[in-house]
């Protein structure tokens, strides 16, 4: 597959991080729609096609976010370099694989580097220990390039990941839990049921956080199910979570209650479910639309499949997903 790229400028990508206020928010978004719309020809033909363009558009409110479908059909990338990796998502066998085309691996490690600081603290504090089997057994796996430059970045001796060697996990678990050592278990969400139903641990001090999805290895059961398995197998009061995906490079978290805050360089708006364009008020249940800014050389502006809800302090929860047949506006993907 050929890539389309351009020659372009180069822009601030440190103002990203530093962002503040809604404000540098604002005008930021607006920035990066600009250097988008001028410089990813997908999303450039995306645009002219809804008859948006750099005049019309003044609020980030009105930036249109590009359906994640795109992902699996299009080369969605915005730079002259070719990528220095491409992540993939997961998939069933038959289905395409949504790809993300990243030309500078330093700007993801910087969002997820300084994302883990806001919300819990220097990297270097923790042990990290992961229990994420599916995606570990593929190539292309964002998180799997995410989680494996923390337990790096930890440098604690015990860091490291767990395939399918549950009972080594108990054993350090409860090695750890007689430390004063702060310890962060990352597991995908089949995983970590799987490891309650073979092992119980009493842990307060534990961070269990889960990823979601069971990746066809369990029956899908309702976040509060999970939770309260988790809870009650590791000996902890709440489990926490972690929201991202193949074609961002920013993440969500929660700590505790399916309650999701992001970074300052991200935001979600929620979309009308049977008109795409129209985003709704706070407190309704929608499609997640995503602001990501850190997708400077793909697109910052996504339209999930997620079904969600938007808080007025700026935090989200997940509700679902749209079933393909709900989707609207597919005539867009003929492009």
């Amino acid at each position: 597959m050929r890539i389309f790229v351009a020659r372009i400028k180069t822009m601030n990508i440190p103002a990203i991080f530093d962002i503040t206020n809604d404000a540098q928010f604002e005008a930021k978004a607006l920035a990066v729609f600009r250097f988008q719309l001028e410089h990813n020809l997908i999303y450039q033909e995306f645009c002219s096609f809804l008859g948006k363009n750099a005049t019309n558009v003044r609020r980030a409110i009105d930036i249109p976010f590009l359906p994640i479908e795109f992902f699996k059909s299009k080369v969605v990338i915005t730079t002259k370099d070719q990528p220095q990796v491409v992540f993939s998502s997961s998939g069933t066998t038959g289905n395409t694989t949504s790809k993300h085309y990243l030309a500078d691996t330093t700007i993801y490690e910087q969002s997820y580097l300084s994302c883990f600081k806001q919300f819990y603290g220097a990297i270097d504090d923790y042990c990290i220990l992961a229990l994420l089997p599916s995606y570990l057994e593929r190539k292309g796996s964002s998180l799997i390039y995410m989680v494996d430059d923390l337990i790096k970045k930890s440098n604690h001796p015990d860091s490291g990941f767990y395939l399918n060697d549950t009972t080594s996990l108990k054993n350090k678990l409860v090695e750890l839990a007689h430390s004063k050592q702060k310890v962060l278990l990352i597991g995908v969400a089949f995983a970590l049921l799987d490891f309650v139903e073979k092992h119980s641990l009493h842990f307060p001090h534990l961070i269990v956080m889960e990823t979601g999805g069971m990746k066809g290895r369990r029956k899908e059961i309702i976040r509060e199910e999970l939770h309260d398995a988790l809870t009650r197998g590791f000996g902890v009061k709440k489990i926490h979570s972690e929201y991202g995906m193949t074609e961002l490079l920013s993440q969500a978290y929660s700590k505790g209650n399916g309650i999701f805050k992001t970074p300052p360089w991200m935001r979600v708006l929620i979309r009308d479910t049977e008109d795409p364009f129209h985003i709704q008020d706070t407190g309704k249940t929608g499609g997640l639309n995503i602001i990501d800014l850190a997708n400077i050389y793909s697109c910052s502006f996504i339209a999930t499949q997620d079904l969600g809800k938007l808080h007025k302090n700026g935090s989200f929860e997940i509700l679902g997903r749209f079933d393909h047949s709900d989707i609207r506006g597919c005539n867009l993907m003929i492009m």
